[in-house]
């Protein structure tokens, strides 16, 4: 990988690259962000046993999701929290509890479609295949295929002549099952075996999965003066990722922090976060809850810590494309490379009002970042975030930001690429209050 002429140094876009290389399932990206925190000095708290009161850096796994906290010398148990908030899940193509299956001389896998991805970015491209096993011991283990093994093939336009004049339409059960080799049958198992031996694990060892392909095509510079990054996954490990960096920095860099800074990377937003390592599960309030219960708080130290909060929900949102510029509201324009993007709306679909936006103009002019407003166009519905669920289960303050990209949902999403150093250095500037 080689660094590209920038305005700025590219150390952090380069990292990110790594980052999401390291980072094809919700899985490993909280194992590559606890690898990172513990290298800066942070260690793994277990949900089963007691929590201490000592300062430093602390984390809790859970599946697809990682919340991590730094407790700063006196910091007393009604201290508020500062929080970054983002999800580790993107929208693709997740295996079926019975994969294996053949149809006319191909073998195939079969798939179901996760969240809500551009399903044609899927097609013609080389897929790998990572997630988690479960095993008879009762352990999980991590595995990554991380070469061409799946493909979706699209249909000829020689047999689909329709699609030059109506447009591609693909039916999400028929259109989207991978083939991964020939044979006129298919034996159940098959799938798991393979991943059994390319894994070094006893026949049968294997009892459940979660398994979801992506595309190798590694993150890549682009463009004339190579001032663009497209990738897999940068909606949301992009934000997991500046948020994990920021974390670190401002651990490494004050013990007399005023707020308690917090990261926390849930799974499953982009199926509405209703699971036990979604934002709208109970892992947040239970972990900040323990937090001040380990520095002798109690109920009241709680309500006053919770009272001065403030979370920024980061995810990415929407660069004007310049293909349909009409589909934007005509007087926000966030443009690539213009720094982190405030997203508002008045019906709740972000969780931003004034106030807010004051503690992140504070934030971005603290760190010398230029930011940007995002307003969906009053004809278009709008998307939302973790940030209104945070806001209504915690009755935390909580403000909507992110970088804007282009393709978001596709397999493969495009932004600026000193874009995720500015939302970076804000995030540090928030943490440290």
């Amino acid at each position: 990988m080689t660094s590209a002429p920038a305005r700025f140094d590219r150390g952090h876009t380069d990292d990110l690259i790594s980052f999401l290389t390291a980072s094809p399932t919700p899985y490993h990206a909280v194992s590559v962000a606890a690898q990172r925190l513990e290298k800066a000095g942070f260690r793994q708290v277990e949900e089963t046993e007691a929590w201490d009161s000592t300062t430093g850096g602390k984390y809790v796994l859970r599946g697809g999701a990682i919340i991590a906290w730094y407790v700063p010398e006196g910091a007393s148990p009604h201290t508020p929290f500062r929080i970054v908030g983002a999800h580790t899940d993107s929208p693709n193509l997740r295996v079926k509890p019975r994969p294996d299956f053949a149809a006319h001389g191909w073998r195939q896998i079969a798939v179901e479609v996760y969240g809500g991805p551009l399903m044609n970015s899927w097609l013609d491209r080389d897929l790998g295949l990572a997630g988690r096993l479960a095993l008879r011991d009762g352990t999980t283990r991590l595995v990554n295929v991380d070469r061409p093994l799946l493909r979706v093939p699209q249909l000829a336009v020689h047999l689909d002549r329709a699609v030059s004049t109506d447009g591609l339409k693909l039916d999400k059960q028929r259109h989207l099952q991978p083939v991964w080799g020939l044979g006129d049958s298919a034996h159940e198992g098959d799938l798991i075996r393979f991943l059994e031996e390319e894994n070094g694990l006893p026949e049968d060892s294997v009892t459940g999965w979660d398994l979801m392909t992506h595309s190798v095509e590694p993150p890549a510079y682009l463009g004339r003066d190579r001032e663009l990054l497209a990738g897999p996954r940068m909606d949301n490990l992009l934000s997991v990722h500046a948020a994990t960096s920021a974390l670190a920095a401002v651990s490494a860099s004050s013990a007399d922090l005023p707020y308690i800074p917090v990261l926390a990377a849930f799974d499953h937003e982009e199926t509405g976060s209703q699971s036990d390592t979604g934002a709208d599960g109970p892992l947040l309030g239970t972990v900040l809850e323990r937090s001040v219960a380990a520095r002798g708080g109690g109920y009241e130290d709680r309500a006053r810590a919770l009272a001065g909060s403030v979370c920024l929900s980061s995810d990415t949102g929407h660069a004007v494309h310049p293909n349909y510029g009409e589909r934007h509201d005509p007087t926000h324009h966030p443009r690539a490379g213009g720094g982190p993007i405030l997203k508002v709306n008045v019906n709740n679909r972000y969780a931003t009002d004034g106030a807010g936006r004051a503690v992140f103009a504070a934030a971005c002019e603290q760190a010398g970042v230029p930011f940007q407003t995002f307003v969906s166009n009053n004809s278009m519905p709008c998307g939302t975030t973790i940030g209104p669920i945070t806001a209504a289960r915690h009755g935390i303050k909580t403000v909507d930001i992110g970088v804007a990209i282009l393709s978001m949902h596709s397999a493969r999403e495009l932004c600026a690429a000193d874009d995720p150093m500015l939302l970076a250095n804000a995030l540090v500037a928030f943490l440290k209050g």
